[in-house]
């Protein structure tokens, strides 16, 4: 395995908090860009981690970081739209940007982040990632693509966010409780993407569905993250009405908890047909034994017992 040059958008992330150890322990090289060096600092400190200000919707300077990489990493992706981060712009203006500049750089490996179900459903979300793909297919560019279901780990927004949600309310409303889900740890997506990285064959021209053993509906995810904190909060499951009406009325609310098109996006199950893991040689991590870990345990434990399932 040779060490090599890689530019990472989107690497200061959940995702990308997790992939960076992991390429820098494989002696890769990494240019990580970032709208604000100066706040992302303590990245440096990685070995062979530079971190570089650079407006990645500008293509000059997508040009000017690309040049002299052997393979970009695009790990960029919003949830809701802000401002003017669409989805349009973020999930299709941004990759193609990305595809011209490495066309312009000679670069001719892209690993792109995607989601499961990418172009299914009613939500723009998965609209948007879906027409994010068949511009990546259609391109000349030796691409990779990474479809994960809802992901797992510390910092998360799956299990933290529900654990604060039944720690500050009387009770929990909760909507498309229905929903099937199939969570993926965090780290075994991260050794995904390292593997591909590592042998470029591998993932060549290929899209990986990764998704968890364990198939949940929301509602038995969010009873396990209870029962696994010593919650007792009630949790009334909504029907669809007053599920969009909630989702109306978070949208609204700072910071946008839950909004419209995450509803729509719950209307899909994320559950995968063909088991990219096992094409790539990775057993992954069931959901529900990770719980105490994340909810009870230090930071410090929570990253030995992730570096101790890395070795597996």
């Amino acid at each position: 395995m040779a060490a090599q040059q890689l530019v990472i958008l989107g690497g200061t992330g959940f995702l990308g908090s997790h992939l960076l150890p992991r390429l820098v322990a494989d002696g890769h090289h990494i240019v990580l860009l970032s709208r604000n060096r100066e706040q992302k600092r303590a990245l440096g400190v990685l070995p062979n981690v530079h971190v570089h200000t650079a407006d990645v919707h500008d293509p000059a300077s997508l040009r000017r970081e690309l040049r002299g990489a052997d393979a970009v990493i695009n790990l960029v992706g919003i949830l809701n739209p802000k401002r003017q981060q669409t989805f349009q712009h973020v999930h299709v203006e941004l990759p193609d940007k990305l595809i011209e500049a490495c066309r312009a750089t000679g670069v001719a490996r892209l690993h792109q982040m995607s989601a499961l179900k990418a172009g299914q459903g009613l939500s723009q979300y998965l609209k948007s990632r879906g027409e994010m793909e068949e511009h990546v297919r259609e391109s000349a560019l030796d691409w990779t693509l990474y479809q994960p279901s809802v992901m797992f780990g510390e910092g998360d927004g799956l299990v933290s966010r529900f654990a604060k949600l039944l720690r500050s309310m009387p009770v929990l409303p909760l909507a498309r409780a229905s929903s099937r889900l199939a969570p993926t740890w965090v780290g075994d997506v991260a050794e995904a993407i390292a593997r591909c990285v590592n042998t470029p064959a591998l993932g060549r021209q290929r899209s990986f569905e990764l998704y968890g053993p364990e198939v949940l509906t929301l509602g038995e995810i969010v009873r396990k993250i209870r029962a696994a904190s010593g919650r007792h909060t009630p949790i009334i499951e909504l029907p669809d009405s007053l599920g969009r009406l909630q989702a109306q009325f978070a949208e609204l609310l700072p910071g946008k908890p839950f909004s419209l098109d995450n509803f729509r996006s719950l209307r899909t199950d994320s559950v995968g047909k063909v088991d990219g893991y096992a094409a790539l040689g990775i057993v992954p991590q069931p959901f529900s034994p990770w719980l105490p870990r994340l909810l009870d345990e230090s930071p410090r434990q929570r990253r030995l017992a992730a570096a101790r399932s890395l070795r597996r």
